[in-house]
Parts: C-alpha cells; structure tokens; sequence
C-alpha cells in the first residue's frame, strides 16, 4: 500500500504514530476523525447546512470502507454539527483506521491481554518509509517550497491539519497565513476544514492544559 492510496484519515493516523504527545493525549481519534469528515465533505457526500454536517443522500459510498462507516453513522445519527462530530464516538474511525492499515501491510496487530484477562490488540508500524514520505509532504506543503496552487485539497488538508496538530517538528512551523492559504486551498470545503481544525486546536490545548 503505497501512501498515494491510503485515505486522509489513514495518512493521518500514520503521521501521528511516533508523537506520544499526540497517541498518549487521546488527541489521536478526534484528529483521524476530522480527517474522515473532510474526506467525505471533499467527496461531496456530506454538506454543510448551517453548520451541521448533512448527508447529501442516503445512497451514495466512497468504496472506502471507513468512511462509508462514518458516513452510515452520520446518516443514522440525529443531526450534529460539525465540530460535535469530531469528538463523538471518535474512537470508532480510528480504531477501523488502525484495522484497514493493518489489513494492507503498514501495520501490524499484535493481540495482547491486559492483566492476563481482558483482550486488546495494540499495532505496530511496519512500513515507516511511508510515514516519512507523509512527512515530507506535509512539511513541503507548510514551509512554502511548493505554491498552494499546485497542492491537491486532500494535501493541503493534511498540511493544514497535521500543523494543528503538532504531527510535525519545531522546524516545519509554517510562515504566517500558510496555514490559512491551506485551509482556503479546500475550495468549497474550505468552511469544513477550518471547523474541523479549530476543533483539533482545541483537543490539543486542552490535553496540554491537562
């Protein structure tokens, strides 16, 4: 499975794999979550009406079975806005992530028992060249070495919410407004995207508030 293929959600789970400030946070599930909601707003299958989040029909799916899982919660769900979407029941996107890179080869499951009793599965990275090439990416994409022009919406909506994030080093902090121009690079989703990754701010503040 090569990075090019795997779905925001999933790139952004792989980012995030070596930053315990993030995985040991309990930041990780909404930020992989904020991914799904884009994806499936970039994929016109959900809209924004008012501020919520708005299945478009009640027949349409990516083929990806996480975000078709989402996008099933969603559609099943009273109506929530946006940014409630980021946290609720979070912990479902990211677990079906985990599970759907395991199944193509970047990570590896390993069932465990906590206390010798209860049942866990933990995963650990196998294909680390990909989460570097993620990296370069995304900080290519933050420092300015390629123009916003020219970076597709889902890479730019990587950019912009790893930097929210904190996925990245120090020396990846991005010049004034690049972030923005990111988030702008959404076009129509761009209202979404800054929603979702003032959300993910906010998740991070508050755990290093904790």
């Amino acid at each position: 499975m090569s990075h090019g293929s795997l779905s925001l959600p999933a790139r952004l789970c792989l980012l995030a794999w070596d930053s315990t400030e993030v995985t040991g946070a309990g930041r990780l599930p909404p930020l992989v979550r904020a991914g799904a909601l884009v994806e499936l707003a970039q994929h016109g299958l959900l809209t924004d009406e008012d501020g919520i989040a708005t299945p478009a029909d009640l027949d349409s799916d990516t083929g990806d079975p996480v975000l078709d899982g989402l996008l099933e919660l969603v559609r099943e769900s009273r109506p929530h806005h946006w940014h409630s979407w980021v946290s609720l029941r979070a912990r479902i996107t990211l677990d079906a992530v985990r599970e759907q890179l395991a199944a193509g080869g970047c990570l590896r499951a390993e069932k465990r028992r906590i206390l010798g009793v209860f049942p866990t599965v933990e995963y650990a990275l196998v294909r680390g060249p990909v989460v570097q090439a993620l990296r370069t990416q995304a900080r290519a994409a933050l420092l300015g070495s390629v123009p916003v022009a020219e970076i597709s919406e889902r890479d730019a909506a990587l950019a912009a919410l790893a930097d929210a994030a904190g996925l990245l080093p120090p020396d990846s902090r991005p010049a004034p407004g690049r972030a923005e121009q990111l988030t702008e690079r959404a076009g129509e989703t761009a209202a979404v995207l800054r929603t979702v990754v003032r959300e993910v701010r906010t998740a991070k503040a508050a755990a290093v508030a904790s």
